[in-house]
Parts: structure tokens; sequence; C-alpha cells
């Protein structure tokens, strides 16, 4: 359990370290930080508050799905903007293309070593992912649908107010999936939990 908890704080602080670093770039970000960006050049709202405000907004769309927030939904709803807020505050602008390309590829393999470690610690989805698989288990459409509607939804709101929509956002929709597909099975706790139990023929820790 100490472990698992360490394991979440670290990645949701990481997962907002790294979106943050994917705003800096200045070359396009993910669709739900277009939205947070746009809400944030209209409100006067630091972009990081407006990424806690969204996710309570969301999680308030778990009650006619009838999902259940856990430990995890919290945690990311509360730590996720204000690491964001946090990294953005200290890191420096950045100036000329190679190193925004640099920071923008850091920024995205950061979130997708984050989302392992947060997912793998097994304490509840974030309130964004917990809207598609609520969508999937209410509606009974497939993820991959209810994911592409929420998140062209709020791509197009978010570019309509301003938001930066460029090849970072293409970058970041090809490589985060097979990005998590890597980290996902190294961080995973339920896997590590397997490895470390006794074999039944000598006592060895199990391998896979």
């Amino acid at each position: 359990m100490p472990r698992r908890v360490i394991q979440l704080l670290v990645g949701l602080f990481l997962y907002g370290a790294g979106c943050a670093l994917t705003i800096e770039a200045g070359l396009g970000v993910d669709p739900w930080t277009v939205f947070a960006q746009g809400l944030s050049l209209h409100t006067g709202i630091g972009i990081g508050w407006i990424t806690n405000i969204v996710g309570f907004l969301v999680l308030l769309l778990w009650i006619p799905l009838r999902q259940k927030p856990g430990v995890g939904t919290i945690a990311n709803i509360l730590l996720v903007g204000t690491s964001i807020q946090f990294v953005l505050w200290i890191v420096p602008p950045l100036s000329g293309l190679p190193l925004q390309i640099l920071v923008l590829l850091g920024g995205i393999v950061l979130v997708a070593l984050a989302s392992g470690l947060y997912i793998g610690a097994r304490f509840g989805p974030g309130p964004r992912d917990g809207l598609m698989t609520g969508m999937n288990r209410r509606l009974g459409w497939p993820i991959w649908l209810c994911r592409a509607l929420v998140e062209v939804s709020v791509l197009i709101a978010g570019w309509l107010l301003g938001g930066t929509v460029g090849i970072g956002t293409i970058l970041f929709a090809v490589l985060i999936g097979p990005l998590v597909h890597i980290a996902l099975p190294l961080l995973d706790t339920r896997t590590s939990d397997v490895r470390r139990q006794p074999s039944v023929t000598g006592g060895v820790a199990a391998r896979r």
C-alpha cells in the first residue's frame, strides 16, 4: 500500500509536469489541455487551476453515468492541475524550434511514464478516463467511439476558444498510446506483486 500511494502521487505530479512541458513548447497540446488553455485565455485563471476545475466538473458528469470515484480520481483532480501551474511557474520561456521540439517530446514521454505510474497504482481512473468508461458501460458505445467523441469535442471547443492546436497535438495523439502501452506493464503494481510471489517449486520469486 505505501508503494502504491507514493506511485500514485508521483505519477500525478509528473503527469502535470509533462503537460506543462508540452504547453511551454508552444507547438500544440493534447485535446483536454487545448480546452483548458482556451478557458484560461478567456477567464484569466491559470491553466493549471482551470484543469482542476474542469476535472471537478467532469466528475459531476459521472453521476448520471453511475460511476463511483476512487481515491485516485480525487487525487487526480487536486494534483494534476496544481502540478501544471507549479511547473509553468518555474520553467523559463523557450526560444528556438529545436528546443521547443525537444521539450515537446520530453513532455509527451513524461506524460506516458506518469500514466503508467498512476494507472499502475490502481486507485481508480482519472475523471476524464472515467467519463469515457462510464459512457461505454452506461450507453453501450465502444470505448474508442466514446473517447473520440469526447476528445474531438473538447479539442474543437478549445481551439475555438484560442487553445494551441498544432504539430504537438498530432504527435501527442500518435505517440501517447504506444508509449503508455510500454510503460504500464512495467509499472503495474499488480504485475509487480505477481512477480514477487514465491514459486511453488522452490520459493524462488516467480518471473514472467
